[in-house]
């Protein structure tokens, strides 16, 4: 192998290792709960990891461990029948006498299910690593009882990788053929011709199967070619040296009219030849060589079917994944033009593979019968003469590569796992083709993108299983006006819209989604879904680019309205959706600068912090997106900020001072949780009010420490000189604050303060005062139930206080005189209600 094939066996491993963050954000990131999907599962039913989909009668076939089902594929939830498909007792005893797990190997995982026709299935199991196949009769799903030797047609073991595509009732396989799994296997399960590869390293070399499909030949072709079957696989290299095992992905094909040969390579394919397959970025030498699953896509529109696969490179540290595109004309060319390899000696044991530069024969090896090969008076591979057949046997490696649709991947994608993909087409309102493509994750989630103007983009991820579990299988529904995805997994079936565009509420959103599928319905303000509908009309707006500037500019904003108190807290909602967008905050139409300390700028809130008079008047949250340097903005929430007005209070001055201070055994209203406290006091919390301070929805109620932290706060002081140090959270109705000085628990006085939210929530404020000699370390930590947050600041003793130490000094005073004000309210009213008590009292 030349030294730059050594070079890129070297990027193949370590190229990984200097990626750097790729792969566009989706827009978009549904949550399980959030979008309406259909799901199917049956109790101590697993492995649902084989489908297929009958579009003609709206039927989706599952086959899993030890059943198969038969299910209403508009609803899958409707169950229409179910076959259990059992072990025998006796055959689960043999397996597990030869080392394997009687409770999850020694059982039968359905591994095939292909249509033979109309009325019946052809079905295969691992049957306890004795694989079986037979007959499902549709009508009466029933087995008809055939127990054919499944050996070559379907795995023994469960974990074996495999794949089949019935071609006119012929079931072609990739799999392995005996108990070990050490002799990989494609075959042709035929009556009239069985076909299968050459046990021989050349041929198949530990390989991993994952898809296969058949291409009819173009029948208006004048070359009158043959059809031709497509395996994919990743296997062991035979090609590059290595120290270690280097893993290559792999396209191989048959002719469907290969008959073998007649002395050499009897009952063995004359047709078989493989390539590999490139899925690079030479700008940044990454090399994806494992493939994980391919889908071809094959439509009326397109010149010629696309093949797409989804790869991860062999060592992916930095959890990588690709997908990469091939033009099956680029597949065909390395077939049929491209150079061979062969195997030479070197040092008298040592087996290298070089290109092939002698004569090659004819006609050329490998080569379905066509009308070339027919005029030569080959009418069947069965003719085909010894040189030709010999020389496919010994070099069935092609030496050319199949290189992807612009020789890059079309998406490459970091911190995600590809595991399975389809791909649709969707024509725009425009009239534009779209190839929509669909790929899953080992986490259970569904990424949507598309490719545009030389670039992608991820239209949204969705989460399929809420257990986050990878998808094992996925398949896509392209039946008119019924258009569905379904992913199998460990434990269960989920079934998908292809697209979600009822989700978004305003034209803006529907055109910044660039989904080919959706687009804006004017006059019933409303985002659909352009495949569902019977005609198209004039005023749907769509854009798949993203510009939204024909979207009407009046959108109804709703308001929220909320009262406040003078020195509480805030907390305005704001969700908005993109991953692409920014949030800006406006107050009387100007940005707010929420770095100020005055705020603080949440996920999904905004929280504003000691509220006065100024503070008042209307918030708009706006999201703004920013596509081909035009910036769309739209209001997410609309907020009207009042501060309720303090009334002032007369104390009745006939009543001594000491009656309004003495203690009540009547309640006076409101009451609350709101009190000062101090470590070591035996003093009792004074009651206060409960008007809600914080606007919130219910949500899960989490620990939060608010700013400013401690180490915002005073870090240099001078020796024995008094500091203040703060700390405020919100959290459950449980949580309380702990101090601690150099890691003992502070034993001076802690003052505390606690309001309750409307939401269940309290914001606590909690302070020390203190003076040193030396450095110390303070940290305040918030304990709760539901979790524990901790703030910690390292004070240093220096010759004089720092301007910062005077400044959060000053902060503090500011709150201190807040919670004075509250104090004082507080009192008042508790005067004025025992005055009027006292009035009341005959």
């Amino acid at each position: 192998m030349a030294l730059s094939g050594l070079y890129a066996a070297l990027g193949l491993l370590f190229g990984a290792a200097a990626a750097a963050a790729f792969g566009p954000v989706p827009r978009i990131t549904w949550e399980h709960r959030e979008v309406q999907l259909v799901h199917f599962q049956e109790p101590e039913v697993f492995n649902y990891s084989t489908l297929l989909l009958s579009d003609g009668k709206d039927v989706l076939y599952v086959g899993a461990r030890e059943v198969i089902f038969a299910l209403n594929s508009v609803n899958i939830a409707e169950k229409h029948h179910e076959l259990y498909w059992k072990v025998t007792e006796d055959k689960k005893t043999k397996c597990a006498d030869k080392g394997k797990s009687k409770q999850t190997e020694c059982l039968n995982y359905v591994r095939v299910l292909q249509p033979l026709n109309d009325d019946v299935l052809y079905v295969c199991g691992t049957n306890a690593f004795q694989p079986i196949c037979d007959h499902l009769n549709l009508m009466s799903f029933e087995l008809r009882g055939k127990n054919e030797d499944g050996k070559g047609r379907c795995p023994f073991d469960p974990a074996q990788s495999y794949t089949s595509v019935m071609v006119d009732g012929e079931l072609y396989s990739g799999t392995s053929y005996n108990f070990l799994g050490s002799e990989p296997i494609i075959s042709r399960n035929s009556h009239q011709s069985p076909l299968r590869t050459e046990y021989a390293i050349p041929w198949l070399n530990e390989p991993s199967f994952v898809f296969a499909d058949v291409i009819r030949a173009d029948r208006n072709s004048t070359e009158e070619d043959d059809d031709k079957v497509y395996f994919f696989f990743t296997e062991m290299s035979v090609e590059y040296e290595f120290v270690g095992k280097l893993m290559i992905p792999r396209i191989s094909r048959v002719c469907k009219r290969d008959q073998g040969g007649l002395r050499t390579l009897q009952k063995k394919w004359t047709s078989f030849l493989k390539a590999r397959l490139i899925c690079t970025t030479p700008d940044k030498n990454l090399i994806f060589n494992i493939i994980n699953d391919v889908f071809i896509l094959k439509s009326p529109s397109l010149k010629e079917p696309v093949i797409y696969g989804v790869f991860t490179p062999q060592l992916n540290n930095m959890g990588l994944s690709a997908v990469c595109a091939y033009n099956l004309s680029t597949v065909e060319d390395v077939f049929s033009k491209g150079k061979y390899m062969q195997s030479a000696t070197v040092e008298q044991s040592h087996t290298k593979w070089v290109r092939y530069n002698g004569e090659i024969p004819k006609p050329r090896p490998g080569a379905c019968i066509n009308k070339e090969a027919r005029a030569a008076n080959y009418m069947s591979s069965l003719n085909l003469p010894d040189k030709t057949l010999q020389f496919v046997k010994d070099h069935p490696l092609m030496d050319d590569s199949v290189t992807p649709i612009g020789d890059r991947p079309r998406l490459i994608k970091r911190d995600v796992r590809y595991t399975q993909i389809v791909v649709d087409r969707v024509t725009a309102l425009n009239g534009s083709m779209y190839d929509v493509m669909f790929v899953s994750t080992d986490k259970g989630a569904l990424h949507k993108a598309i490719s545009y103007e030389n670039g992608m983009h991820i239209i949204e991820e969705i989460q399929l299983f809420p257990n986050f579990e990878p998808v094992q299988t996925l398949l896509l529904s392209s039946k008119k006006g019924k258009r569905y995805l379904y992913a199998g997994s460990n434990s269960g079936v989920v079934q998908s819209p292809v697209a979600f565009c009822d989700k978004y509420s305003t034209c803006v959103d529907c055109v910044l989604a660039r989904d080919p599928y959706c687009a804006w319905k004017s006059h019933e303000a409303s985002c659909i879904n352009i495949l569902k509908e019977d005609e198209i009309e004039r005023d749907w707006i769509q854009n798949v680019g993203g510009d939204a500037s024909s979207c009407p500019d009046k959108v109804r904003e709703n308001s929220l309205q909320h009262t406040f108190k003078h020195g509480s807290t805030a907390e305005l909602k704001c969700s908005q959706k993109s991953n692409l967008a920014q949030v800006v905050w406006k107050f009387k139409d100007d940005v707010l600068k929420v770095e100020s300390p005055k705020y603080r700028l949440l996920e999904k809130a905004l929280l504003i912090f000691n509220l006065s008079e100024g503070d008042s008047g209307i918030y708009q949250c706006l999201s703004e997106e920013k596509v081909k340097n035009k910036k769309f903005s739209q209001v997410v929430a609309k907020h009207v900020l009042e501060l309720k007005k303090i009334q002032p209070t007369t104390v009745d001055p006939i009543q001594p001072a000491a009656q309004t201070e003495a203690s009540s055994s009547i309640p006076f209203p409101p009451t609350g949780t709101s009190f000062l406290s101090c470590v070591g006091s035996d003093s009792p919390p004074s009651l206060t009010n409960t008007m809600p301070d914080v606007w919130s929805s219910t949500e899960l109620v989490m620990v939060m420490l608010l700013p400013p932290f401690l180490s915002d706060q005073a870090q240099h002081v001078s020796v024995h000189g008094t500091f203040h140090l703060f700390c405020q959270a919100t959290g459950p109705s449980d949580a309380r604050f702990v101090w601690k000085k150099n890691g003992q628990k502070m034993e001076v006085c802690v003052s505390e303060q606690s309001h309750a939210l409307a939401d269940g929530r309290v914001h606590i404020l909690s302070w020390v005062k203190d003076a040193v000699a030396e450095n110390s370390e303070y940290c305040c930590s918030v304990l709760s139930k539901a979790g524990n947050k901790t703030s910690k600041v390292l004070i240093t003793v220096a010759g004089k206080d720092s301007i910062g130490q005077a400044e959060w000094v000053k902060e503090y005073d500011s709150w201190r005189s807040a919670v004075s004000e509250h104090h004082a309210m507080m009192q008042n009213w508790k005067t004025t209600w025992e005055s009027c008590k006292k009035k009341d009292t005959p």
